[in-house]
């Protein structure tokens, strides 16, 4: 019994497909379109375990939409996360923090999926060596191949899958499709692939910590919150009124995980995934994290009104 429960492994291939096989009129079309997030995440952990050695740290000489200085690795993630997930042949549309405009996929390859992600979270801290990550986003498009690019901006109820994947002392990728399950998966580098290692992740409802996104890197701080519960803030303040998150590929996907492992996430004043944004990169305060930790947040936001356009902080 042992023997057999080191070899029977669930690995992230298998667990998509597994559920895929639990609902008949799955095309598989979503499969694929997780095998190719699944390469781009392997080839940018591969990178950021070596940026140092074979010299990506450092600055590009760019700055993308947002005004920040990219960093080396930041464009050779976005490229890779590109071109895997054109090549699939499941996404119609991407939005991603490193481009200004939607990427429109030629029509001979394009798909019934829109995808939005941050391809490298948190790459100003790679120098020091601090957990970096990848956060993802998936939308099905009602129209399909053919839908127009007015069909991105929709509320974050509507999203699909959400994850991401962190790359620090191990490659932990976290991924949910709804259903209120989300999973966690390990990067074994000798097999090259990803094992479930944190089944069905519940938040607890309490929690002793709480992280407030100074330090820029949100994946990291998102998964111990997950984890070990308690709070991660990154409100709105007097330089960024709106908040300083991007809606649509970070806010909404780690909002979906954050409902989907049983917590709360809220800009202080409404559900966040009832957000409609107006453009792709758009912004928004985000508080998210244990049913009662965030319960409390939205108490103390209701009796401080003025909290809410930033204006105290």
């Amino acid at each position: 019994m042992t023997d057999h429960h080191k070899t029977n492994i669930m690995t992230l291939t298998r667990y998509v497909l597994e559920q895929q096989r639990q609902h008949p009129d799955a095309t598989g079309d979503l499969s694929i379109a997780m095998n190719a997030v699944q390469v781009g995440c392997k080839f940018v952990e591969a990178c950021v375990r070596k940026a140092r050695l074979i010299n990506l740290v450092g600055l590009a000489g760019n700055t993308n939409v947002q005004g920040e200085d990219q960093k080396k690795l930041d464009v050779l993630s976005n490229e890779m996360f590109v071109n895997a997930l054109i090549a699939s042949g499941k996404f119609s549309f991407m939005v991603s923090e490193e481009v200004d405009d939607i990427v429109v996929v030629p029509e001979e390859l394009r798909g019934k999926y829109c995808i939005t992600f941050d391809p490298l979270d948190g790459s100003s801290n790679i120098d020091a060596g601090v957990n970096v990550g990848t956060i993802f986003g998936i939308w099905r498009l009602p129209s399909g191949s053919k839908a127009t690019v007015d069909e991105i901006l929709v509320p974050g109820s509507e999203i699909i899958a959400g994850g991401y994947c962190m790359y620090g002392s191990s490659c932990n990728l976290v991924l949910t499709f709804g259903c209120s399950r989300v999973e966690g998966f390990t990067l074994d580098p000798a097999l090259g692939e990803f094992i479930l290692t944190h089944p069905n992740i519940r938040v607890p409802s309490r929690g002793k910590i709480y992280s407030v996104n100074e330090g820029n890197s949100m994946v990291a701080d998102v998964h111990r919150t997950l984890l070990y519960g308690g709070v991660f803030a990154y409100p709105s303040d007097r330089k960024s009124r709106s908040g300083k998150l991007r809606i649509l590929y970070e806010s909404f996907p780690m909002a979906f995980i954050t409902e989907q492992a049983g917590g709360k996430a809220t800009t202080g004043s409404q559900r966040v995934l009832d957000l409609v944004p107006k453009h792709i990169h758009d912004r928004c305060p985000i508080f998210l994290g244990g049913v009662d930790d965030i319960s409390d947040v939205e108490a103390a936001f209701a009796s401080n009104s003025n909290w809410l356009d930033g204006s105290q902080l």
